[in-house]
């Protein structure tokens, strides 16, 4: 009976070791790779190279929003006063039909959007992080009654892609940004 106790006290013990030992994972989104001296972020309003009205501006606010949500940053609208700046251009939408219906008309989409994008410490003079071709890509139902012909009336009628792409581009961007990828 010793010899069973004894086992079960030892597999117990290594059991209790196991879990309180850490692998070497965390859970993603907790990162943060950026110099401690930077508190204060600007995000001035991306460009729009694109014909699709107001995207830049939505962009932006969601790329803003998700660095507030983080909870470490103070984040301005403009360049003046911050520790580091973000600055993005919106360089391209494109649409393309993926469903369609038994009159073979579009009923579903793909939307891409190209951004070029770039995370640039001031203090230091040099860029953070950086991507030149972010590509944004997901599928959408056409609404109803909507008749999307290129990317700029289809996200102006159809407004939850257009949110939709805007929270992808922010959280792919704070996240790239913040946990150094």
């Amino acid at each position: 009976m010793r010899a069973i106790g004894r086992r079960a006290a030892l597999a117990c013990l290594v059991v209790v070791a196991m879990a309180t030992s850490g692998c070497g994972y965390t859970l993603s989104g907790r990162g943060n790779f950026l110099p401690s001296y930077i508190k204060v972020i600007g995000i001035p309003i991306f460009a729009n190279n694109t014909s699709v009205y107001d995207l830049e501006q939505q962009v932006t606010q969601r790329v803003r929003t998700e660095f507030l949500g983080r909870g470490r940053y103070q984040v301005l609208g403009v360049t003046d006063g911050a520790d580091a700046v973000l600055s993005g251009t919106i360089a391209g939408v494109s649409l393309e039909p993926s469903g369609f219906n038994e009159n073979n008309q579009a009923t579903r989409y793909i939307v891409r959007v190209q951004l070029k994008v770039e995370f640039k410490d001031v203090k230091a003079n040099k860029v953070i992080w950086e991507n030149g071709s972010l590509e944004i890509v997901d599928e959408y139902d056409l609404s109803t009654g909507t008749g999307a012909l290129d990317a700029s009336a289809f996200l102006g009628q159809n407004r939850a892609a257009a949110d939709r792409i805007s929270d992808t581009v922010a959280r792919r961007t704070v996240s790239s940004i913040l946990e150094a990828f």
